[in-house]
């Protein structure tokens, strides 16, 4: 019977290990199976070798400035590329001894790590075991994240390790260790990539990261928000000491070193990156618009024939603009108009702004353009409860010229919009206008405040240009063979039945070059009636006048419309010898591996006669030696170098332009107010030598006095060839008596064409 038991009771064992090891040779097989299935992608598509050579990720396009600064970013994800030598050996080591210890020494997998990790998990104590290569396989080609499901969970981390296996055989450790501090996620504002959080926490370069601010950073991976610096400054201290523990124990920092580093505080350099801030943010969003207007004009796209992602697809773009130059007309501006804001809103003291034929209409169109309103209409809001709601006093964040360029505060809508009607909008653009350069704008600011007043004056804010419009009267003048000291009666005149009006006229005859220097508007017309509205139209648009100018009397004093781009460009040709180069702001675009994709190539006229180009420029630097620019030299700016330009006011003072030049730079500036009905109440303030000279002069006295941006404070070089028209019209004036007794000469007679 005993016998008969332990027969049974080893043929149960028997059985009991058959079974076990076919479960367990099934478990493998199963096991073996489902990674082969995995591999072939019947659970999903895994990258292909050429996937894995050009991995994808959300690159932010870089805006490269002509001194080699990054302006800013277009993105997704802020997020840029860095090499392997430019990371902190601090960042390596911490994330080494934190995320991998063994990152060196595997092949994509710690099978150690892993099942000890297993391990930890069954008993409860839950912990992450993916290598460094895993983690950059669910980064890169994973983009759902980790999945909850747990079957799609254990489907993805197979997929992981066949995925970090490929990318061991194809890139070296450093590669790797690269490409993940490439992509990792550093939370706040939108910070993808070492580069971007260095800025974004310390406000330096991820090369100059030191132990304790690496620390910081690599801890955060173990979760964003939970070790975030801003929103958890405790977690995130505790965290830092961690991780320099880790970085101890890895004989990567000594007991001092140590110690010294967790016993400092947090400390942190917040430089948070956004599209509304950094330099040239108009510029940088025209350009992008215009970058996918070229893209799609012609027809540039990737190897596979889809089209450019600027947000995504880490593209170089490469521009004119000088980052000194550009901060310098920010400052200017800011300086200036927060200055002359206070001038425009006193007037108004004891007045109604809207007190004007218009002023219903001008609000009832900025109500009707506005988010709420179009929000209001899809609610079904009838017009009545719509203006119920604009008149109802809310909490918002409006612009201000304070430091932090914002202010809360509870206002309607409705006076919200009058508030915005009544902040004057500037713009600047300063070009290089000569030497191999001409044409190269170096600053480009195209309004106050980017993330309130998003509409660019550069470019696309064509207005009215008054008085600047008068150079290009005289000029076909000049090109007509009169000379600069041909004299005209400065006395009202009618052509055609326009009959122009003066302010304060000087009385007699005058040269054409004091007419321009004062800007005198009679001797202005009398000079277009004689060379006609039609060659002052043509001379115009060949000067680069893109919008229309009409073949009217009236285009003398400037009442058509003009962009600024188009005028700086325009008065470029008087300082260049008669030659008009575009106006270029972008030179070439490079893909994300340095391939060249776009260059810009440039147009270049020749609009003008050299010898009238120099007599136009001597004349503009009479405007400031005696004219209506002649503030420039006052105590206040003292520019005495050679500088040249004209001052253009508008009817009713609704704009002021000044645009100057000296012998490398064209720089040109305009104020005004969102509608031309709402304006300065007196010339005096209103006139463009009030409102719009005092940035380029503040503008000027910054660029001048640094040395390393290499302007020349010389004079404007003659033509080739020397210039054989006379513009020093004291030659005519008529010669002294020989003695007391002699009869007095004839005046000398006026130089005539």
């Amino acid at each position: 019977m005993q016998k008969k038991t332990n027969t049974l009771a080893k043929e149960d064992i028997t059985r009991y290990t058959i079974t076990f090891w076919k479960i367990v040779i099934g478990c493998i097989a199963f096991g073996i199976i489902l990674l082969f299935s995995v591999g072939l992608g019947l659970f999903g598509e895994l990258p292909s070798f050429r996937d894995l050579e050009n991995p994808k990720s959300n690159l932010a396009s870089e805006v490269i400035s002509d001194d080699g600064v990054v302006l800013g970013t277009y993105f997704v994800q802020n997020r840029s590329n860095v090499r392997y030598d430019q990371i902190s050996p601090h960042v390596i080591n911490a994330l080494i001894a934190t995320e991998d210890i063994r990152f060196y020494s595997h092949s994509g997998i710690d099978f150690r790590r892993t099942f000890s990790i297993l391990f930890y998990n069954l008993i409860g104590k839950k912990q992450g075991g993916s290598t460094i290569t895993q983690q950059l396989a669910l980064n890169m080609f994973q983009e759902e994240g980790r999945a909850r499901n747990p079957f799609k969970r254990f489907i993805q981390k197979l997929q992981e390790w066949i995925i970090a296996i490929k990318l061991e055989r194809n890139y070296t450790k450093e590669e790797i260790i690269t490409m993940y501090l490439n992509t990792v996620d550093f939370g706040s504002y939108n910070s993808f990539g070492i580069k971007a959080a260095a800025r974004t926490y310390f406000d330096t370069t991820q090369d100059k990261l030191s132990a304790d601010q690496a620390a910081v950073l690599v801890g955060m991976l173990k979760g964003t928000y939970i070790y975030s610096p801003i929103r958890n400054p405790e977690n995130a201290l505790k965290r830092r000491n961690t991780v320099l523990a880790n970085m101890h124990k890895a004989n990567f920092l000594s007991d001092a070193e140590t110690a010294e580093l967790q016993a400092k505080p947090l400390i942190l350099k917040l430089n948070p990156t956004s599209h509304n801030e950094g330099l040239a943010a108009y510029f940088r969003g025209f350009l992008k618009k215009d970058i996918q207007r070229i893209f799609r004009d012609q027809k540039i796209t990737k190897a596979d024939g889809t089209p450019y992602d600027l947000d995504r697809d880490g593209l170089k773009i490469y521009t004119t603009i000088n980052s000194k130059m550009q901060r310098y007309a920010e400052e200017a501006q800011r300086q200036y108009i927060k200055e002359l804001q206070v001038q425009f809103v006193k007037q108004f003291k004891g007045r109604n702004p809207f007190k004007f034929e218009e002023a219903d209409m001008v609000i009832e169109q900025a109500v009707k353009r506005s988010d709420r309103y179009r929000v209001l209409k899809e609610e079904n809001l009838t017009e009545g409860e719509i203006w119920e709601n604009f008149r109802k006093p809310v909490k918002m964040t409006v612009f201000s010229w304070n430091k932090k360029g914002s202010k809360d505060t509870t206002i309607s809508p409705l006076d919200s919009i009058k508030y915005y009607k009544l902040i004057l909008r500037n713009a600047v653009m300063s070009m290089e206008s000569s030497g191999q350069n001409a044409g190269y704008i170096r600053a480009w600011v195209g309004g106050i405040n980017y993330e309130y007043f998003k509409y660019d004056q550069v470019k696309m804010g064509a207005r009215q240009v008054g008085s600047t419009a008068k150079p290009f009267t005289y000029a076909a003048a000049i090109n007509a063979g009169y000379s600069p000291c041909y004299k005209e009666p400065n006395e009202p005149i009618t052509i055609n039945g326009w009959t122009p009006r003066a302010h304060k006229p000087i009385p007699g005859y005058i040269t054409l070059k004091t007419a321009l220097a004062h800007s005198e508007n009679w001797v202005t017309a009398r000079v277009m009636n004689h060379v006609g509205p039609t060659a002052v139209s043509t001379l115009t648009k060949k000067m680069g006048i893109t919008t229309d100018v009409p073949n009217f009397e009236s285009i003398c004093l400037g009442s058509f419309d003009a962009t600024l781009y188009d005028m700086v460009g325009a008065y470029s040709v008087f300082v260049n010898h008669g030659i008009w180069n575009e106006p270029t702001y972008l030179l070439r675009i490079e893909d994300k591996n340095g391939t060249l994709i776009y260059e810009q190539s440039r147009k270049v006229v020749e609009a003008l006669n050299p010898q009238t180009a120099y007599v136009m420029t001597d004349m503009l630097k009479a405007v400031v030696q005696q004219g209506t620019g002649l503030r420039l030299r006052g105590p206040r700016y003292r520019i005495l170098n050679p500088v040249g330009g004209k001052t253009g006011t508008t009817q009713n003072n609704s704009d002021g332009w000044f645009i100057g030049i000296t012998p490398q730079l064209v720089t040109g500036v305009w104020t005004g107010a969102e509608d031309r009905a709402i304006h300065f109440l007196s010339m005096n303030q209103g006139e463009g030598a009030n409102s719009a000279l005092p940035v380029f002069a503040l503008y000027m006295k910054k660029v001048y006095a640094d040395p390393s941006l290499h302007y020349s404070k010389g004079d404007f070089e003659p033509p080739p060839g020397g210039l054989n028209i006379t513009i020093n019209c004291d030659a005519y004036a008529p010669k002294p008596a020989a003695d007391s007794t002699a009869t007095a000469a004839p005046p000398a007679e006026d130089p005539k064409p």
